[in-house]
């Protein structure tokens, strides 16, 4: 069976989807949109092993107190470009209680955990984005069992990503602060 699509949601605004759009959509639509390429994504429910890599990362990080982690929350890339990472380090001056969607030079870290409905724009798509944007450091989660981090660095010359780690059991890494994360995904500690 399928559910027909919303009256706001077809054919859409005429030129296509923007970034401002996102704040103003009606109530019924989804809780968490990403806007890629000018189009809509709607998120599908999370598995559990990605429920508690987003909150293990967001109590897990320690950043120095310029910045904070946030969670589902969006970033604004440009006018058709506005995707929501699971996790995020910002600047705290940028962050408000009003505030739905960073800027790229507010953005410190941006952490995809990858899901089967999303591995081509969170391995692909995303990266590319956030590259271009200026975003100095990208995680990517994949599951394997346990979770396995990919840790990359943005190299400013030629705007795109070099590797700088796959992490399992333990992140141990620096991007601009020591990091050390024990990532061995244990639902006793996952529920302290």
């Amino acid at each position: 069976m399928t559910a027909a699509l919303p009256e706001w949601f077809y054919p859409g605004p005429p030129g296509g989807w923007t970034a401002d759009m996102l704040d103003h959509l009606p109530a019924d639509a989804p809780r968490h949109v990403e806007l890629i390429d000018g189009s809509l994504i709607f998120r599908s429910p999370q598995t559990g092993f990605h429920m508690l890599v987003v909150r293990w990362f967001s109590r897990s990080l320690r950043p120095p107190r310029e910045l904070m982690a946030v969670d589902q929350m969006t970033v604004t890339l440009g006018m058709r470009q506005r995707p929501e990472p699971d996790v995020l380090l910002v600047k705290r001056a940028a962050f408000s209680m009003q505030r739905a969607s960073f800027k790229p030079e507010d953005v410190h870290l941006v952490v995809e955990v990858v899901s089967a409905e999303s591995e081509e724009r969170d391995r692909f798509t995303k990266p590319i984005k956030y590259a271009n944007a200026g975003i100095r450091h990208f995680w990517r989660v994949e599951e394997d069992g346990q979770p396995v981090v990919y840790t990359f660095e943005l190299e400013p010359a030629i705007k795109a990503y070099v590797p700088t780690g796959i992490h399992r059991k333990r992140l141990q890494t620096n991007i601009g602060f020591d990091v050390d994360i024990d990532i061995d995904l244990d639902l006793d500690k996952a529920e302290e």
